[in-house]
């Protein structure tokens, strides 16, 4: 059989972003420059390594960034008083709060404030409730990246059987909901289905994001299935390996993402991408 085809989440990211580029130029020339404000409470270094990420593809990009560095110990109404004013500032049109938080902080509570108009992450209950109704909306960034990848290997989406293997708020739920948009006829897997290689391999797309090292092998996939790849588990070795086992799914299914290179690069640019959107929308011009 053919080998697979490697879908570059790397190349397609720097696709995207030089269409954005070209776009924050245009808006210059009306005195607008997309702004997007990060707040990080505590010390996680994973997301410390994420918020640098941010602040630099906005400096590339020519945005405005702000990164706001809090204190593990900041209370829940420190937090929020920040929203608050982030929400009222005109020069910021995307929020975007690094989770997960400390403890003592409700993730719920701190999302819920956000304004809808800002909240780049897709995350805010108005936002999603549009993407289950089907209405305009700021999308999650990284399902949105999912479908983006999938239409760029030029295969219809439309009438193919997708199943997607995980139900987390962040990626599973809004990205099924994305597939079914695009007219796939959608399954959901998750820890309590039974038969689930046996419901994976009638798939034409396979969307995996489960949080387990290369669970995923050949024998839930078929023969020239996309696969796409969301996880991105640290190995004891130290390197990175996604949820789907690389080496054995690429001698059986059509395109396939990598780990890493795969979907980690598509999030960052579509929360660009939202930033630019929320900019625009916020200034009457979308």
């Amino acid at each position: 059989m053919t080998a697979a085809t490697i879908i570059s989440g790397k190349q397609i990211s720097e696709e995207i972003r030089k269409g954005i580029a070209l776009e924050v130029e245009q808006l210059s020339k009306q005195n607008i420059r997309p702004g997007l404000a990060v707040v990080l409470v505590g010390d996680d270094p994973a997301s410390h390594v994420y918020v640098r990420n941010k602040e630099k593809a906005c400096q590339d990009l020519g945005f405005y960034s702000e990164v706001h560095r809090l204190a593990a110990e900041s209370s829940e109404d420190e937090v929020l008083a920040l929203v608050d004013k982030l929400n009222a500032q005109a020069s910021i049109h995307g929020i975007l709060v690094q989770l997960p938080l400390p403890k003592h902080i409700r993730e719920k509570a701190i999302i819920d404030a956000i304004a809808v108009e800002k909240d780049v992450d897709g995350f805010h209950p108005v936002n999603v409730g549009n993407l289950v109704i089907g209405d305009d909306s700021l999308l999650p960034c990284t399902p949105a990246g999912v479908i983006e990848m999938i239409k760029r290997t030029g295969i219809q989406i439309a009438g193919k059987h997708a199943v997607v293997i995980g139900r987390s708020n962040i990626v599973g739920k809004p990205v099924a909901l994305l597939l079914q948009r695009e007219n796939a006829t959608v399954t959901m897997c998750h820890s309590k289905t039974h038969n689930m290689a046996e419901i994976a391999s009638q798939a034409d797309i396979l969307v995996v994001a489960i949080g387990r090292a290369n669970m995923i092998d050949a024998s839930y996939v078929k023969p020239g299935a996309i696969v796409i790849d969301v996880g991105m588990n640290r190995l004891e070795s130290g390197k990175l390996a996604g949820d789907v086992d690389f080496e054995s799914v690429k001698e059986v299914s059509g395109p396939i993402t990598p780990v890493p290179g795969g979907v980690g690069p598509m999030t960052i640019t579509m929360l660009m991408q939202n930033t630019l959107l929320a900019a625009k929308r916020l200034n009457g011009l979308n």
